[in-house]
């Protein structure tokens, strides 16, 4: 995998920059020291590591819009950074580009109840908008798994979803506006607190943009009233296809339940042994089915779900009377990935959306795949719009397993698209899924897509090397033919 090749003009000039930048952030906003860079030499990809040139912390809109003037008019790089969290290296940092960490960038603004909205500073956690405002009885719907530590604004460029996004959507379906900061240094605002906004969806072109367009300072997102009755149901399956197509079966009956997951065994054994949530462990996939409203309607879908998974083989099925024992069925689900750390040195988390019609047959060549490789791998993931999170275990201490891992990983992706799916539903495209865009894309689809990074970053100045296999000179993009703009990558240090 390759990156840009490091501007040794802007290395030299290091010493110069972290003076600029401690003129715009004093006091311990600017991390220039090689051990305290280390912190952030990664993200959730830990595979890939690179020291940043330095790491500044504003906590100003004024001192972001000046880092990024200074950087326009110096032509340093610039790599949005929020909680860290990211699986796909979205944030892995350049070694001629300052980290950009909007960690303290972390209050809650406004909550305005009457307009069901709330305004953040990004560096909020997507769980720290629900803590906000659940004692009036809202909620924010989107919840990675990693609610607890992601942040908002990280949520936005990378469109996260959840376990209830099937109902309730991902981040695009959530947000209403943000502030953000373009390479020029200029403070622009999109959409606002009403539900949609006139002229080009600019909002929609920032969501998911994993920051390549600008580095976002505010956002307002919308929220939900607690619905008034949630339940959940435990369904145990004798095989993966057989849960993949009760799945199927669910949502062509006309249901939309709060949230379908799926696991398959060796994730069902490693999340029990973990928190104890009292999953079966004589099955070979289990479903967590929720169905939120009003409690009448939710007592009978969930008859009628029961119901649909014993038509569909279920061996087992168990339906939460509490409100404890339902939090208990997710929170299995929630720990799935730190369980299945405990049972490997390593895993890698890979992130492919299919139809869910292909769930079973998805699921199958996986499993072939598995012993292609010699290497195990734990299903978990959001079954009711056909996310999967395929967890690839490896001892990175073992030579060549780190390479038959992604390669593994990447030939699920590849399936993915080849049975109508996509390369990512949440995680972002980042370093990790980059130069697989050419499976998805063609190169006519790849270059329009970099004429819309030019308009906002011409120079290819915010967060190079992500996303695009080859990065082409915006000027070269309207010729017909443009390998002179072409751009070499060399080698990302690996670990």
């Amino acid at each position: 995998m390759q990156m840009p090749e490091p501007d040794r003009d802007v290395i030299a000039r290091r010493a110069e920059i972290v003076q600029a930048m401690r003129d715009i952030v004093p006091g311990e906003g600017v991390i220039a020291d090689d051990d305290m860079l280390k912190a952030f030499e990664c993200d959730g990809l830990m595979a890939y590591r690179q020291l940043p040139l330095i790491v500044v912390l504003p906590d100003t809109v004024d001192q972001v819009s000046r880092i990024l003037e200074y950087c326009h008019d110096n032509g340093v790089k610039i790599v949005p950074r929020g909680a860290g969290t990211g699986l796909s290296g979205g944030a892995l940092p350049l070694a001629d580009a300052i980290t950009l960490g909007l960690t303290k960038f972390n209050r809650v603004l406004e909550i305005d109840y009457a307009n069901r909205c709330v305004v953040s500073q990004p560096g909020v956690t997507n769980l720290g908008i629900t803590q906000a405002v659940e004692g009036e009885g809202f909620y924010y719907a989107p919840d990675p798994s990693s609610q607890i530590a992601c942040s908002i604004g990280g949520n936005v460029a990378e469109n996260s979803g959840g376990v209830h996004c099937l109902k309730y959507g991902l981040t695009t379906n959530n947000v209403l506006g943000i502030e953000m900061v373009l390479m020029d240094g200029t403070v622009i605002r999109l959409g606002g607190k009403h539900l949609d906004a006139g002229g080009y969806d600019l909002l929609g072109v920032m969501t998911g943009s994993e920051g390549l367009l600008g580095v976002i300072t505010e956002v307002t997102v919308r929220i939900l009233k607690r619905p008034e009755t949630a339940r959940a149901v435990l369904l145990g399956f004798p095989s993966s296809e057989a849960g993949g197509d009760c799945v199927a079966a669910i949502i062509n009956a006309g249901i939309i339940p709060g949230g379908i997951e799926m696991m398959d065994k060796p994730a069902i054994h490693a999340t029990e042994e973990f928190t104890q949530a009292g999953y079966p462990l004589d099955v070979e996939a289990l479903l967590i089915v929720e169905l939120d409203g009003p409690k009448i309607e939710v007592d009978h879908l969930i008859e009628q779900v029961d119901e649909i998974a014993r038509q569909a083989g279920a061996i087992c099925s168990r339906i939460s009377e509490t409100e404890e024992e339902r939090l208990a069925f997710w929170s299995g689900r929630k720990n799935a990935f730190p369980a299945v750390g405990r049972i490997s040195p390593d895993y890698i988390c890979m992130d492919g959306t299919i139809p869910r019609g292909k769930l079973g047959y998805v699921l199958q060549r996986t499993a072939e795949m598995s012993a292609k490789y010699g290497l195990r791998c734990a299903n978990v993931f959001h079954a009711g719009d056909g996310n999967l999170h395929p967890l690839i275990l490896f001892d990175a201490n073992t030579a060549g397993e780190l390479d038959r891992a992604e390669a593994f990983g990447a030939d699920i992706l590849k399936l993915c698209v080849e049975v109508g799916g996509v390369l990512t539903g949440e995680h972002g495209v980042g370093v990790e899924k980059r130069d697989l865009m050419g499976e998805m894309f063609t190169e006519d689809d790849l270059k329009q897509q970099q004429r819309l990074k030019c308009a906002f970053d011409p120079a290819h100045q915010m967060n190079p090397g992500k996303v695009y296999p080859t990065l082409h000179r915006c000027a070269e993009l309207g010729r017909m033919h443009i390998s002179r703009g072409q751009i070499p990558f060399p080698d990302i240090p690996r670990f």
